[in-house]
């Protein structure tokens, strides 16, 4: 099996981190992240506000959203460009507890064809339903509703392809469309528990924003956000 990590090189605060990812993660190699805050990335995208796909989304994608879903399209067409079966794509936060990985690897290792995407979230936030396989105390199954986060995934070249064909345009961030299965036709699997956690690197500067806005502002948008979280709850997976 093979492994990407997604790291942009000019973070050094993450380096100690990915070089431990580079040990621990069969067939793993450095993917440089796609930098969305730059001008010249954002002239070659085709961004909309929200309305390419129901249920709209209810807030203009930032610059880093817009980095951060270039960086999985990216890793997606070097799988398909390298003819490989699947590979494990993850962020270069990512830690693994040493006491899980085995057993998470031996669960992946058995599941990763190239029809495959298999969600490793660091929150468990999904009720554990439609079991497909179980690795000591991990658990492989079909969520009903599709969590956040791309922290770490398995993705299969067939998968790779099919998410490829439908996101040359933008209109949310990567995990937002992915919880989207009807869309993409892709079915996403997660595994829980996991072993998975994020490291909490400084602070970018990224709160500023919202640290101005008003109450007002702010109540808004959690009132957006939770009728478009009950709009996506409304489409939930089923086998």
């Amino acid at each position: 099996m093979h492994s990407l990590i997604i790291h942009m090189s000019e973070s050094t605060a993450r380096r100690e981190t990915v070089e431990r990812l580079l040990t621990d993660l069969p067939g793993a190699e450095v993917l440089e992240a796609v930098d969305g805050r730059l001008p010249e990335v954002q002239a070659t995208v085709d961004v909309r506000p929200g309305t390419l796909f129901k249920p709209r989304y209810p807030f203009p994608i930032a610059g880093g959203e817009i980095g951060c879903f270039l960086s999985h399209r990216k890793a997606w067409q070097r799988i398909v460009d390298a003819g490989w079966d699947a590979a494990l794509i993850v962020e270069d936060d990512l830690e693994i507890d040493p006491a899980r990985r085995d057993a998470l690897l031996r669960l992946l290792e058995r599941h990763a064809d190239p029809e495959r995407f298999i969600r490793i979230p660091p929150k468990d936030r999904e009720p554990v339903t439609q079991v497909t396989d179980r690795e000591d105390s991990l658990t492989l199954f079909t969520p009903r509703r599709i969590g956040l986060q791309t922290t770490a995934q398995l993705v299969g070249r067939a998968a790779a392809k099919r998410l490829l064909s439908c996101t040359e345009r933008l209109d949310r961030p990567v995990d937002s469309f992915l919880q989207m299965h009807w869309v993409s036709g892709q079915t996403i699997e997660t595994i829980l528990p996991n072993g998975c956690s994020e490291k909490v690197f400084p602070s970018t500067g990224s709160t500023v924003q919202s640290k101005s806005r008003s109450l007002g502002q702010k109540l808004r948008a959690e009132v957006l956000r939770a009728r478009y979280r009950r709009a996506i709850a409304k489409r939930p997976q089923t086998t």
